[in-house]
């Protein structure tokens, strides 16, 4: 006897996109549309009644957008997975679908090839992301602080360390047997790749990140 169908809710606010996705859907036996929604308030309700394996969410939906769809439907529902589709692939709104919890995120323009491997991925409790939103998340992920250390080379760690312990730049110098302006130019990269604006900030982050201790 084989697996049961991925059973599957399709949320968008434009009939014609619901009509294209229902299609696909009922084209694929290993697929069941179980329910269909035209805003994100009644995807939440449908979703809870149907109780889809995958629910595949328009980010821009009517009532309740597709964040905040998400994240009830997870919070209730720990078991469905979502995915969303959108025309739109700001950092910004990826990082909030990924907080939501939404574990695929797909452009309106790459559905016809990805939307398949998407739901299967998906339906595995796997994740999918296309390359474009991989990247996305790769330079978002660079971006933050508490990440970025890996960034640093030993060198500039030494002088995070120090800065932290309350040394300037010429009692660095002559710890590190360096000259000031190199100790200057160390200390301009890390706080650039950590994305810092003042010792202040840069004493946390060596004590968050444990290069000091409080």
């Amino acid at each position: 006897m084989g697996a049961p169908p991925v059973r599957i809710l399709i949320a968008d606010d434009h009939e014609i996109v619901r009509s294209g996705l229902r299609t696909f859907v009922e084209a694929n036996p290993r697929w069941m549309l179980v329910a269909e929604a035209a805003n994100g308030k009644d995807a939440v309700t449908k979703a809870l009644q149907s109780k889809p394996d995958v629910a595949i969410l328009d980010y821009a939906l009517p009532l309740m957008n597709g964040i905040e769809a998400t994240r009830q439907i997870r919070d209730r529902l720990p078991g469905t997975e979502v995915l969303i589709f959108t025309m739109y692939d700001s950092d910004r709104i990826i990082g909030e679908l990924l907080t939501a919890g939404a574990r695929g995120f797909l452009l309106k323009s790459d559905t016809e090839k990805q939307l398949a491997p998407a739901i299967d991925a998906l339906a595995a409790h796997k994740p999918f992301f296309t390359s474009k939103v991989s990247e996305a998340l790769l330079a978002a992920f660079v971006k933050r602080p508490e990440h970025a250390s890996f960034l640093l080379t030993p060198r500039e760690r030494g002088v995070v360390r120090l800065i932290a312990e309350g040394y300037g730049n010429k009692q660095i110098a002559q710890l590190l047997n360096l000259s000031i302006k190199t100790v200057e130019t160390h200390r301009a990269s890390v706080m650039r790749k950590l994305n810092l604006t003042s010792s202040a900030a840069l004493v946390r982050y060596a004590v968050r990140n444990k290069i000091i201790e409080p």
